[in-house]
């Protein structure tokens, strides 16, 4: 930190005087030395306070890699909880859903878990039991302590239900959910679930080796009105984006060499759905049942609305560096992962998790796991789909050499 602190123009300029004064011996330019520590002093304190400022978290347990530098993480994706409350079948796919989970966490023990979207089929929710759905669903992680964050999903906004009340339940009864909301202004009025998570190699580490983003797409329908919403990501996460890249490289030093990213965001970006007819079961293996058409993407249910996200996906993938992949949930039928020629990003899909939502009975259900080998943010990364029994597939190494 201290001798990036040197390369500042400013404090270039100020040192070359004062070697010459030291050289010469020219007793009014001695001072300069002065100012150069006072100088050097305040950028180092400014750029501390920055780091701290940039802290989300100051009351909670910072999340660390492994002490071998390896980091796991599972997504349950699509979990639908609450669904025909009023049937047998409903609740029974929950007791289903909670039975997968309570399997699936102790087997792969992951270090992060991620709920990305669709937590809860809204539609079928009342005004007053509505929210009480994620008490079961986070309990299999307060349980085993295990920190973890969320997304929300097309499904998460509806008449009786909305993003931002389910983010304030799971606040209120996770000590160990970093689901956070953006600030005012920012996603959207049915978008609020924007966030970064920072992940560090070490406790005492004073930057972090990987940062996770979330992003909240939106869709659904509006509490109350019940009118439709959009469903893409707001163009205002454009902005947020370059900001808080921006500060991270200020306060952190700048991302190319120190910090690895990953996304995950419920519905997928719309420049996946022309990605989809060029895939093939070698490169891009796992189920691949879902038609990307109309509804499937961001933005798709529309024509008027194509490429709303365009200003999400372009800030995306020019700020954040050294991107692994962007995940996604939302299409049931599909878990494959393929490259985004036009950002020459990854895209993977998760794995329809839960028992409730639209489903086959070969699809089966499971996550998808997510593992890092080291910190460093030009290693590759490993993923695959593990199904709720134990059978692994569709294993892939996300890396530059991936197609």
């Amino acid at each position: 930190m201290f001798f990036g602190l040197l390369q500042h123009p400013t404090v270039l300029t100020l040192l070359n005087i004062y070697g010459r004064a030291m050289l010469y011996r020219v007793p009014g330019l001695l001072g300069i030395g002065s100012v150069v520590f006072q100088l050097t002093h305040a950028a180092v304190v400014q750029q501390e306070s920055l780091s701290h400022a940039l802290n989300p978290y100051p009351t909670k347990p910072r999340v660390t890699f492994r002490p071998d530098g390896t980091f796991k993480i599972t997504v349950f994706s699509d979990l639908h909880y609450g669904e025909n409350a009023w049937d047998d079948w409903g609740p029974l796919q929950d007791v289903h859903s909670t039975a997968l989970m309570n399997k699936v966490l102790p087997s792969e023990k992951p270090d992060y878990v991620v709920l990305n979207g669709d937590l809860i089929t809204g539609e079928n929710g009342f005004k007053e039991n509505a929210t009480v759905y994620v008490d079961q669903i986070i309990a299999p992680l307060n349980k085993l302590r295990i920190p973890f964050s969320s997304t929300h999903g097309n499904h998460d906004n509806q008449a009786n239900i909305s993003h931002i009340e389910e983010i304030k339940r799971e606040q209120r009864l996770a000590p160990l959910s970093y689901t956070r909301a953006a600030p005012k202004g920012i996603g959207g009025p049915s978008g609020p679930g924007t966030y970064w998570v920072p992940v560090y190699k070490t406790a005492r580490a004073f930057s972090p080796s990987l940062i996770l983003w979330f992003f909240d797409s939106q869709g659904g329908f509006s509490e109350g009105a019940n009118e439709p919403l959009p469903d893409w990501v707001d163009e205002t996460v454009a902005g947020w984006i370059r900001e808080q890249t921006a500060m991270m490289d200020a306060a952190w030093g700048p991302a190319e060499d120190h910090r690895g990213s990953l996304a995950f965001v419920h519905i997928p970006p719309h420049a996946i759905q022309s990605v989809s007819y060029n895939l093939d079961n070698i490169t891009n293996p796992g189920l691949n049942d879902d038609f990307l058409g109309e509804g499937s993407t961001q933005a798709s249910s529309d024509s008027a609305n194509d490429s709303k996200d365009q200003p999400f996906w372009d800030a995306l993938n020019k700020h954040v560096k050294n991107l692994h992949a962007v995940i996604s949930g939302h299409d049931h039928g599909n878990e494959w992962c393929a490259r985004e020629p036009t950002k020459d990003v990854i895209f993977c899909f998760d794995k329809h998790s839960g028992y409730g939502g639209y489903s086959s009975d070969t699809w089966g259900h499971g996550v998808r796991n997510i593992l890092f080998k080291s910190t460093k943010p030009h290693d590759s990364v490993e993923t695959w789909i593990r199904l709720e029994e134990g059978e692994t597939r569709a294993r892939v190494v996300l890396d530059k050499n991936y197609k």
